[in-house]
């Protein structure tokens, strides 16, 4: 059983009667659910994830008024409940500490995107860590009689406005073509490998972050990138927003992503590099990060960003920042965000 539904069980077969009996009146108020930290948030938990922060938990959000009231007495009460459901005890550590219980709406939220609740500006949107707004549209909501927790994750789950989007899709095509299509090829004439792996790292997750974006779909921390993006081709993903219509743009580069980390880069084909052409198609990975490239292209002139046709994405990033109406975005620097 997957974790997010061993959490919705464990409250409304066990924990929540109790609580309810308890606190009547505090619990027809709570917003009650599982969001936040943790791959079973973004139903990414498997065997692995259960031996640390993993188990029947959730989280009781209460309001300012109700937090200072009752929050001390609801979260004695919630340490109290059953820590077995199923046959699955919770295992948590000092590092974990603080995924599920009670709290204060408001310091919730704070916690991944600070003060405004949800942004009041576009360069807030524009520097929020993206990971955090994919935590924030994971997991589940099981209550929410007020709906003011509701109000605020369904403002961050309708995505980006559309200024901050193409405004990280031009961060995004510069840096595929600054690792994949430059310091690649040039850490590789130079026989420098390791800086080469580190370019082709670079370009991965450009790459699977820039097809989040031409999806409208918040990316996840660095180790569920790929992973989302299989999941999000497979029609498994637990974080579609409501401007992810399918089908999945940009797929085809899915699995070319993955050939390329069971790659390694091989000098041998970049001996003589002054005789190489500019493209060094004899290298595989190269090959790899310019079909990757062509798909970005194609997928970016259908969206009316650009109309060049140059493999080259940084010749494209001038055309992509024109296409932003605020003024403000218009002028930052094209890697920002």
């Amino acid at each position: 059983m997957k974790g997010l539904e061993l959490c919705r069980r464990y409250f409304e077969e066990c924990a929540g009667t109790i609580l309810r009996r308890e606190f009547p009146e505090m619990m027809e108020r709570a917003a009650v659910g599982l969001v936040g930290e943790g791959s079973e948030c973004l139903g990414f938990d498997d065997e692995f994830s259960q031996d640390h922060d993993f188990g029947p938990g959730f989280c009781i959000w209460l309001s300012p008024e109700d937090a200072e009231r009752y929050g001390r007495r609801l979260q004695a009460a919630y340490e109290q409940l059953p820590g077995e459901f199923l046959g699955v005890r919770r295992l948590e550590t000092r590092r974990g500490a603080g995924r599920v219980g009670v709290m204060e709406l408001h310091s919730f939220f704070a916690r991944f995107m600070g003060a405004e609740q949800p942004p009041r500006n576009l360069r807030r949107w524009l520097n929020l860590p993206e990971h955090f707004l994919c935590l924030l549209s994971g997991g589940e909501v099981y209550q929410d009689p007020a709906g003011e927790f509701s109000r605020i994750r369904d403002a961050v789950r309708a995505y980006y406005p559309e200024d901050v989007r193409v405004k990280k899709i031009a961060a995004r095509a510069a840096e595929m073509s600054r690792s994949g299509q430059y310091n690649y090829a040039r850490a590789m004439r130079r026989g420098d490998v390791v800086s080469a792996c580190l370019a082709l790292a670079d370009f991965m997750r450009s790459a699977m972050r820039m097809i989040y974006l031409c999806n409208s779909v918040y990316a996840p921390y660095d180790k569920w990138l790929y992973r989302g993006l299989t999941d999000l081709r497979d029609g498994k993903h637990l974080i579609f927003g409501p401007r992810f219509s399918g089908p999945m743009r940009l797929a085809g580069a899915v699995p070319l992503i993955g050939e390329i980390s069971r790659l390694r880069p091989d000098v041998s084909l970049w001996e003589h590099p002054e005789t190489l052409p500019e493209v060094n198609q004899n290298d595989p990975c190269v090959q790899k990060i310019e079909e990757i490239c062509r798909l970005t292209l194609s997928e970016l002139r259908r969206e009316g960003l650009t109309e060049g046709t140059d493999n080259f994405l940084e010749r494209h990033t001038w055309d992509i920042m024109a296409k932003i109406q605020d003024p403000e975005l218009a002028r930052c620097h094209v890697l920002e965000g």
